[in-house]
Order: structure tokens, then sequence, then C-alpha cells
């Protein structure tokens, strides 16, 4: 069969990190064009993982003229509608970075879009492809948590704020823990409750440690003048059903409960914590009980016992989709409904009320 052709629109961190590395490890693609507005990026991006053939661009639309099947976008949230719905009417299926887009009007375009054309439109949720991910998303299928109705969406930094590119740009990104590493922590538990109908948001976020000067921080001091999205965010969500989920999020907290991408379940018949690997628990028999689930085989003389990164069995499940024709692991609707949650925490934070999401408001894009 003839290898897919892929295009990268956005050549940055998260291109050369966890899409590329992966694309180039799977035998039926090709990576045949790069775009980033600094040529220079797009150049060594192409040297380092193009096919032979390979164009370098700085305007998308000039990529997207290219005979490709495939487009992945990783730019700034700003963008990733925009250039998701044009490669979508270019006739490529799109791969778009998480969070799928800075609002929720800018998501349900891209989701009629996919619609309209006939093509897949997936978003970057590398983190269901973890083995715990996996594991404990397969139990939850078979109910064995029975009805889970409290949850806790999990995404802590101590001191971890990205200080290079557009992280710390509220007008690029839309915000920042909360739209950065809070989206992870949502989609996972989401997907484990398999609960996609929000009633209604209370949150708060909160800029108390970015003016400060010199802070220690992983990746180096911030400049508080450029600091202009938050640095944690909380909040409150309840479901049409009931359930309720509260999410945490921060790049800098003064806290040492750290975890990110993580969640913690409750359910009828058990519950579930990702926080120490993956534990189990429930009640048998008039007993309680904890069952610790080991991740790995167990090592072997000579081999590490590794696996494939989350990264890149999300691109081969984004592939084999794309070949097989079936629905992709994360389905565009389910991406949107994590987008109206964001938005309205943000909404909350700066109203200080709470925000409604009932089918009318579905229909009317939160403002």
């Amino acid at each position: 069969m003839e290898k897919l052709k892929v295009g990268i629109i956005g050549c940055g961190g998260i291109a050369t990190a966890k899409h590329l590395p992966s694309l180039v490890q799977i035998e039926e693609v090709e990576v045949l064009a790069f775009c980033d507005i600094v040529e220079e990026r797009a150049l060594d991006a192409r040297n380092n993982f193009g096919a032979e053939a390979a164009k370098v661009f700085v305007d998308y639309l000039e990529l997207l003229q290219e005979e490709l099947d495939v487009v992945h976008v990783c730019t700034p949230n700003v963008s990733h509608a925009e250039i998701s719905i044009a490669a979508l009417e270019a006739d490529c299926h799109v791969m778009c970075e998480k969070p799928m887009a800075k609002t929720y009007r800018e998501g349900q375009k891209m989701v009629e879009a996919a619609k309209r054309t006939g093509k897949k439109l997936t978003i970057g949720y590398q983190n269901r492809f973890r083995t715990d991910a996996q594991y404990l998303h397969s139990i939850c299928q078979e109910e064995a948590l029975g009805d889970i109705y409290f949850a806790k969406a999990h995404a802590i930094r101590r001191r971890a704020v990205p200080t290079w590119g557009v992280f710390l740009d509220e007008e690029a990104q839309g915000g920042g823990p909360l739209i950065d590493i809070g989206t992870h922590a949502l989609d996972l538990t989401l997907w484990m409750m398999n609960n996609y109908k929000p009633k209604y948001v209370t949150g708060k976020a909160y800029h108390q440690l970015s003016a400060t000067k010199n802070a220690a921080n992983a990746w180096g001091p911030w400049d508080p003048e450029l600091f202009k999205v938050e640095d944690a965010a909380f909040a409150f969500i309840t479901m049409e059903n009931g359930a309720t989920i509260f999410l945490e999020s921060s790049w800098a907290l003064n806290s040492l409960d750290t975890k990110e991408a993580k969640t913690t379940l409750c359910g009828s018949k058990g519950g579930a914590d990702m926080n120490e690997g993956l534990t189990i628990n429930g009640e048998d028999h008039g007993l309680l009980y904890e069952k610790k689930v080991e991740l790995e085989a167990g090592g072997v003389d000579f081999y590490d016992g590794e696996g494939e990164s989350p990264a890149l069995l999300e691109a081969k499940a984004w592939v084999r989709a794309i070949i097989e024709e079936t629905e992709p692991v994360v389905r565009p609707e389910e991406a949107l409904v994590v987008t109206q949650i964001l938005e309205a925490i943000y909404q909350s934070s700066k109203t200080g009320e709470p925000v409604f999401l009932t089918k009318e408001t579905e229909k009317e894009p939160v403002k």
C-alpha cells in the first residue's frame, strides 16, 4: 500500500519531541511537509525527521496545497481551530495537539468541519495510552468500579512553569496550567467515567505566585511582566447524572502533593487511585482490600522491559484508524466537552458565579 503522506504545521518542541519521533517509526507513514513561521525550525525538523523529498514552508496555506493525507497541528492554541479547519477542508485527516481549541465555539467549528468534509479529526491526549490508563479504562468499561459518582482530576506541579514560547501569553494560549496540563487530567477522568454531560461548573483561577521575582523553577525564573496566565486553578464540576469531579491544576503551588495527568475514581463497587502507581480498592465479604496493579511484566536479563511510549502508541492507533477507517481513540466530540468545561471554569473564575452547561447552552457558546 502507498504510505500516508503527512504534513506538520508548527515545528516547535511538541512536534519534535512527541509527534515526529513517533511518526518516523511507523512504516506506513512518510513526513513530506514541514511548516513553521520560523523557517529555521521547519528546516531543522525536515533535516531530522523528513523524507528525502520533504518540503519546507512558512505559510501553512501553501503546505495545504501539497498532496497530503494527514496533517498534525502543533501550533499555539489560538490557531488550532483555524488551521485544523483549513486542513480538513483541504481533504486531510487532522491530529491537533491538545487542547482542542482556545474556545468552545472554535471547537464546535472543528467538529462541524470534520463532519462536513468526512475526514477524521482527533486531539493529542497521549496519556490515554499509558499502561495504567489503558488498564484502568478496561476495568471501568467492565463496570468493575460500578457507578463512578465522584472523581478527582490531578495536574499539580510545585514549581514547573514553562518559560519558553508563548506558554505565559493568555492571548495565544487561552490560559495557563488549567488549559495546558489540567486538560490532560480532565480528559483522563471523563474517559474513565464515560461521562460527557456536564451540568454546571464552579471554578477559580489564581495569580498568587506569578508576580514572584527570581522564583525557583524547573526551567529557570519566570519574568513576572510576561506571566499573564494563572499559576493555579481549581474547579468543581457537576454532571447531569449527579456525578461530581474535583479538578486541580498548577504550574506553581506551595504544595508537596504533586501529581500530573492522574485521576482518582470513586465508584459504587470500588475505587481507583493513580497517584502512587495504580491501586484498586474496595470491599469484599466484609473486608476492605487494596490491590496494587503491577504495570510491568518483570525484568529479563539483557532487556530493560520498557514498552512503547504513549506517544508512539497514540500515533500508531491514529494511523491505524485512518487506514482501517475506524473511529480514532480520542473522538473530537469528547475533546470538545473538555474544552467546554475548561472555558466554563475560566468564566466562573471571572464572574464568581457557577456556569450552567445545559442542553440549551450547548447550542450557544460560553462567552
